[in-house]
């Protein structure tokens, strides 16, 4: 993978803050939430690395059709 996906990453990453700013946010705000959260991502995945490994076979699972407006 080559670096594009960094300048990718800083112009989403604008364009993300900017809508919150636009919102009423203050960019400093904005910031700091983002490394707050960057953070608790961080944690989990300490704890986690690939929580979809938690749940063999839940990617496969089907919702219900059993609830009564799903019956003939």
């Amino acid at each position: 993978m080559s670096g594009n996906w960094k300048d990718h990453l800083r112009d989403q990453l604008e364009d993300f803050v900017d809508a919150l700013v636009v919102k009423g946010a203050k960019q400093s705000d904005v910031y700091e939430a983002i490394v707050q959260e960057i953070g608790n991502l961080r944690d989990a995945y300490d704890r986690d690395p690939d929580p979809a490994e938690d749940r063999p076979g839940a990617e496969a699972e089907e919702p219900s059709n059993e609830w009564p407006g799903a019956l003939p």
